[in-house]
């Protein structure tokens, strides 16, 4: 590479420095085919917070404008800017850090009249920058291509973009590009599903090196996995199941940097009934509970495709770390070979062994119940996999049909901690109150 650049001339540099296409990212490099195998219609750009988005399409509208390959196959005269509100559009497509204009080379920077919304190429090509405010300000012009920024934010989308639809009309082959980070609003899901549309996706970590170091460490350390991380970091469509047992909203009221001391603790396990790759997971869970009754989920330790001994030593070790009172496993599938499995691994690690008597949402709705209550929390960092179960799992199970084994386990774990008049054994945990655990459990229980 320093071989390459040192045979350049001065201008050869500059022309290298000026084109994107060189440095873009995966996710800016303009797609090959539709979700139909075909030539696409409309670009869906999803991507978090500060993944280049913007960057992108500045370049590909001064790229329409000029022609320039490979962000457009020809020359386009009439191009809509369509941004959450006027200003938006102003200060950040056009006027914006990774605006048309701080990005356009300067020999081929348009000029920007406020006044009449227009951006003008000196080739002649125009720009016009609409709001999403105004859906009525689209009736009438033509276009040829266009740039829809923030779709998901839009306060009414589907006018909007309706509207710009029928405006989508001039030249051989009119197309759009849509930046937005996702939201799961009717429209986003309607595109991504469109067989016209050409669906790229990026977090905020694929743009990291030109982002504030400050930024990374602070706003991604804190969200990173929550349900609103997922969304504005990762660019993913997050959404709740209508008939699931729980909610996003709920999920999150309940989250907790650390646990209280516990006075007992389980392994929740679902053995999957078989280790071939594509098969269920291992469901492995681990919660705790208080002398006072609230329960404390402290780890997803599941894992797919694993072999009996593998998934049992997991489960064992998890046992271990967190110097945990039992281990709950349902027998349903393996019988007595779960136990004996367990116990080869340690014979001194006390094995409870449960059956699945009811179906799995007769046995999760009370568990469910106790999280709208408060009276369960999750501990710690986000636990996306066994938490993205928990809000798809409804009444006919999970919307894909898979064992929802992640969810089994916390069933199982938070089943047997809150079971009355439960007693397995004279293992005493200390509360640093000088009294054994049962003394104010057992109290309680009685009262």
């Amino acid at each position: 590479m320093r071989t390459l650049l040192a045979s350049l001339t001065p201008n050869e540099r500059q022309a290298l420095h000026e084109t994107f296409i060189v440095c873009a990212h995966a996710h800016q490099e303009p797609p090959l085919h539709a979700n139909n195998g075909g030539p696409w219609t409309t670009w869906l750009m999803l991507g978090g917070r500060g993944a280049g988005k913007t960057r992108a399409g500045a370049e590909w509208v001064h790229s329409q404008a000029m022609g320039a390959k490979p962000y457009a196959e020809q020359r386009s005269l009439h191009i809509a800017l369509v941004g959450e509100t006027a200003h938006d559009a102003r200060e950040v497509m056009i006027e914006g850090p990774s605006g048309i204009l701080s990005q356009a080379p300067r020999f081929e920077r348009p000029t920007w009249t406020s006044t009449r919304r227009r951006l003008e190429w000196p080739n002649g090509a125009v720009a016009t920058a609409f709001s999403a405010d105004d859906p009525e300000q689209l009736r009438g012009p033509q276009f040829d291509a266009a740039w829809c920024d923030e779709l998901a934010k839009w306060r009414t989308p589907d006018e909007t973009f309706d509207n710009l639809q029928f405006g989508l009309r001039l030249g051989p082959h009119p197309r759009q590009l849509i930046t937005t980070t996702p939201k799961p609003i009717t429209l986003i899901k309607r595109l991504v599903a469109d067989p016209r549309t050409a669906v790229t996706r990026a977090s905020t970590h694929s743009n990291a090196a030109n982002l504030s170091p400050a930024f990374i460490e602070a706003v991604i350390g804190r969200y990173a996995g929550t349900r609103l991380g997922r969304q504005e970091i990762d660019g993913e469509i997050i959404e709740d199941r209508p008939d699931a047992l729980w909610t996003r909203a709920v999920i999150e009221a309940c989250r907790v940097d650390a646990a209280p001391s516990l006075a007992r603790i389980v392994i929740g396990v679902d053995p999957p009934g078989s280790a071939r790759p594509g098969s269920d997971a291992c469901g492995i869970v681990a919660a705790g509970i208080t002398e006072e009754g609230a329960v404390y989920v402290l780890e997803d330790a599941s894992a797919q495709g694993l072999q009996p001994d593998v998934w049992a030593s997991r489960a064992v070790a998890l046992y271990r770390r967190l110097e945990a009172d039992a281990i709950v496993a349902e027998v349903n599938m393996g019988g007595d070979m779960v136990s004996a499995v367990l116990k080869q691994v340690d014979a001194s690690v006390p094995v409870k062994s449960v059956h699945a008597r009811r179906g799995k949402w007769l046995r999760a709705e009370p568990v469910a119940a106790m999280y709208a209550q408060g009276k369960v929390k999750h501990v710690g960092q986000p636990m996306p996999l066994l938490e993205d179960e928990m809000c798809d799992f409804g009444s006919g199970g999970l919307s894909g049909g898979r064992s929802p084994d992640r969810l089994d386990a916390l069933v199982w774990a938070v089943t047997e901690l809150t079971k009355r008049g439960q007693w397995d054994g004279p293992r005493i945990r200390s509360l640093g109150d000088d009294r054994p655990w049962f003394v104010p459990y057992w109290a309680e229980r009685i009262r």
